[in-house]
């Protein structure tokens, strides 16, 4: 068995970049991806369990991969996809009735012993592991380690001087946020009437937005490898994701059989090096002044709209982009602290909103949804 070590989180929220690689480098060192036929798979209580399974061998050493891993709540949204088992029920059979959330897996696992899944998991280590997700087995396996070493690898290539503006790690995804100080634009119809809600700053007098991107991945079926680009108000940090130009990697590949996985070096490298090549175009792409200018004149021309019934633009824009009521008024109080009584001061407000959220998925999913806000009160 590999030495036994302190178990790694399973997320982090705005964290450095040096923070990001160790979590991911200490998950990396545990990780365990199995190819399952459903008659080697059981749920016991609350666990998931292999029966039967191949160790994993490494460099490190020896790794059982059969035993008993806790699913996250993610792992526990892909059993019932896969199963046919409502969520919310399977949710409330774990919580309240664990030999029902028992039951009605295995119930269902037996009436398709052969089906396979890519099951992926961190091992425990002496303890029990974690279960991450239950995935296809047609599924191509991505890595937010090599992912990331291979994206920064192409950011370097391109000889262009970034900042990190931040990192997360949830369950489902990890982020990236690249800021671009030194390809700057002009805004000022952008940030027109607007203030930091943080240090109540007059965006007048910083009317500057900084080129950048987004990188994002899954490696738990939760979404492609995605780079989209990102514009940054120098006043608060602000974040305006564009997501008509994102570049994306689906993460699918050919069927692969019972056992551990194991890929080869030049399956790996070729992989890598289309990660590294997307990130080298996204610097040509995106940190490019024109660009950035470009996309400044596209969102000033609704940015500039005035709101004559604030509460009543924010209702609509929060009933059509689902936002729920406390985002809703979290959204209104920033609304009310930036200013702007304008389309734009609606996008403001959301992606500043956006930075307070401890829960990192949905403070992508808040921001993601700025641009749409705006361009839904500018209408109407």
């Amino acid at each position: 068995m590999t030495s036994a070590a302190p178990f790694p989180p399973l997320t982090l929220r705005n964290a450095t970049l040096d923070d990001l690689v160790d979590v991911l480098r200490a998950q990396h060192a545990r990780k365990i991806d199995v190819i399952v036929p459903a008659e080697r798979l059981r749920a016991v209580g609350t666990h998931l369990e292999l029966v039967g399974t191949e160790p994993l061998v490494t460099e490190d050493g020896v790794t059982a991969t059969a035993g008993r891993y806790l699913p996250t709540a993610h792992c526990d949204q892909d059993i019932a996809t896969k199963l046919g088992i409502p969520s919310q029920y399977l949710r409330r059979t774990r919580e309240e009735h664990p030999r029902l959330y028992e039951a009605n897996i295995n119930g269902w696992l037996q009436a398709d012993p052969h089906r396979r899944f890519l099951f992926r998991a961190l091992a425990g280590q002496g303890r029990t592991g974690v279960g991450r997700a239950l995935l296809s087995n047609s599924y191509k396996i991505v890595d937010n380690l090599d992912v990331l070493m291979a994206a920064l690898a192409g950011i370097t290539d391109s000889g262009v001087a970034v900042q990190i503006d931040g990192a997360d790690l949830t369950e489902r995804r990890m982020f990236l946020r690249v800021a671009c100080e030194q390809i700057q634009a002009y805004a000022p119809d952008l940030v027109t009437g607007y203030r930091s809600p943080f240090s109540g700053a007059d965006a007048a007098s910083h009317p500057v937005v900084f080129a950048g991107f987004l990188l994002a991945n899954s490696e738990t079926g939760d979404g492609a490898f995605t780079i989209t680009p990102r514009l940054t108000l120098q006043v608060c940090r602000n974040g305006m994701t564009l997501n008509r130009d994102v570049m994306r990697e689906v993460h699918l590949g050919g069927r692969m059989d019972d056992g551990i996985i194991r890929w080869s070096p030049d399956t790996l490298a070729k992989s890598m090096a289309l990660v590294t090549a997307r990130a080298r175009d996204a610097v040509r792409t995106f940190l490019d002044v024109d660009y950035v200018r470009a996309k400044i004149a596209e969102l000033s021309r609704q940015a500039r709209v005035e709101i004559a019934e604030p509460n009543q633009t924010i209702a609509f824009v929060a009933t059509k982009l689902s936002f729920t009521k406390d985002q809703q008024q979290l959204i209104l109080q920033h609304f009310i602290k930036g200013g702007a009584i304008t389309a734009g001061g609606v996008m403001h407000a959301v992606t500043s909103a956006a930075q307070v959220l401890d829960d990192a998925e949905k403070a992508f999913e808040l921001e993601s949804r700025a641009v749409e806000a705006m361009r839904l009160a500018a209408a109407l």
